[in-house]
This record gives structure tokens, C-alpha cells and sequence, in this order.
């Protein structure tokens, strides 16, 4: 079994879906695919892109010192973050994305946000999301 985590350092969701991806992986004897998506990334972006797959690499030792097998993922193809993901799931075939989603207003729990929202429609597997 393969688990998605969307994931991206620096948001107050960051850890708790990486706990819930381990607990998940655990229960399912799954592997991990942790995956960031950057809508682009060109010379002047190396910054971002060094910071990113260090944020990758740190967040796979969480899984590392669980023993529960992991791959990180730097996605830079050019395309919305939330159909990278759906792709991404399609190419490696994943049986579950877990994503996070931010708190809304009244008027804005009334529609997820439009990664989640591309994520939640389009996926070809179970979507799993935490606030």
C-alpha cells in the first residue's frame, strides 16, 4: 500500500499530518510518499528548492526512525498544486492521499480550499484531510 502526504514545511498542519501518515502507515504496512509541490522552480527559485528538499529530507527521518519505509518528492512540473498531486497519485498508482486544509470563515467552510478542493474531486483514491 502506498500513502501520499501532501506536505509543506512550515505550516501548522506539517507535523500532525506526518503522525497521522505514520500511524496510518503503520496500521496499513504501507509506504510513505511524502510530497511537496512548487507550481515552479527556475534558477533564481535554487533558494527555495534547496529549503524545500531539506524540509523533505527532515521530515522523512520521522519515518526513518519508525522503520516505516518512506520516499520524499520534490514536484516542479508547471502545473496547479492540487492536479501535480492527483497526478502524482495516478503515476505511482497510490492508494491514499492525506492532505491538510485550512480553517475558513463561515462562507469558506463551505468550499475547501482549491488545492484540497482539486485534490477531494479529482483523486483517484481515498483523500483523507486534517485541519
Amino acid at each position: 500500500m502506498k500513502l501520499i502526504v501532501g506536505y509543506k514545511h512550515g505550516t501548522n498542519q506539517a507535523e500532525n499530518l506526518l503522525e497521522l501518515a505514520s500511524k496510518r502507515a503503520q496500521l496499513f504496512n504501507a509506504t510513505v510518499l511524502i510530497v511537496t509541490v512548487m507550481s515552479e522552480g527556475m534558477e533564481k527559485d535554487q533558494d527555495l528548492i534547496t529549503e524545500a528538499e531539506t524540509a523533505l529530507e527532515k521530515a522523512k527521518t520521522h519515518f526513518d526512525n519508525k522503520e516505516i519505509p518512506c520516499e520524499t518528492h520534490l514536484l516542479i512540473r508547471g502545473i496547479d498544486s492540487g492536479d501535480d498531486l492527483v497526478n502524482f497519485a495516478k503515476e505511482t498508482q497510490a492508494d491514499e492521499i492525506i492532505i491538510g486544509v485550512k480553517n475558513r470563515t463561515k462562507v469558506g467552510k463551505l468550499l475547501l480550499g482549491s488545492t484540497a478542493q482539486a485534490v477531494v474531486l479529482n483523486a483517484p483514491c481515498p483523500v483523507v484531510t486534517m485541519k
